[in-house]
């Protein structure tokens, strides 16, 4: 699936432009792009990191990062998903960088997702969810999540988030009404962000193949 991956990144560089500065995602497929960046990085004033990992990399390509308060609203954001359905709304945070990401999303007037075939399903949830929350909250915040949805919370233990939180992946949903259930676990004291991307979805999927497949 790697070739997947990097022809999708390539097909995403198409997307920017002279001047921009553009929402870097992260991810094994957005390290593509990342790569691909560097080689046009003249061309563009800057990046916003939705990571610790994705900065190294930018940086480490001598790829400006910049704060996102300072930046202002952005044209264009590239990054990955775990799931993504035919309606162009994702699950994502297997990279625990969800909280990140959807703040780069809602602030980006085109998000482009870049994906292999594999992350293409009917129905979103054979994913697990991720969800990110405030440590002293984690039990309070799953038994609320297996009271609104039935499915099966589970501490991805040893894992903190760059904003120093924890992450609940829930198990066994099958996602039928994606922007209610988001609404929903929104609304739980303690969620500080769910990784269904649904209120605010992809504005465009790229899929790698030969050629690339754009949704």
């Amino acid at each position: 699936m790697s070739e997947m991956k990097r022809l999708a990144a390539e097909k995403a560089l198409e997307y920017v432009e002279d001047g921009m500065i553009v929402g870097v995602g992260t991810g094994s497929t957005v390290a593509y792009f990342i790569d691909g960046l560097a080689r046009i990085k003249d061309r563009i004033k800057g990046t916003v990191s939705s990571s610790d990992q994705s900065t190294e990399r930018l940086r480490a390509h001598g790829i400006e990062v910049m704060d996102l308060n300072a930046t202002g609203p952005l044209s264009l954001y590239v990054d990955g998903a775990d799931e993504c359905d035919g309606n162009r709304r994702l699950i994502k945070g297997g990279g625990a960088a969800l909280t990140r990401e959807k703040i780069i999303a809602e602030a980006s007037k085109t998000f482009v997702c870049i994906v292999d075939p594999s992350k293409q399903v009917g129905i979103l949830g054979r994913f697990p969810l991720p969800v990110e929350v405030i440590p002293m909250a984690r039990s309070l915040v799953a038994r609320e999540i297996v009271r609104i949805t039935g499915g099966q919370p589970v501490w991805r233990d040893d894992v903190v988030t760059d904003n120093g939180n924890w992450i609940l992946d829930v198990h066994g949903l099958a996602i039928t009404d994606p922007v209610g259930m988001e609404r929903d676990l929104n609304q739980i004291p303690g969620v500080v962000s769910v990784g269904l991307f649904a209120r605010r979805p992809a504005d465009v999927v790229i899929v790698g193949g030969e050629p690339p497949v754009v949704l």
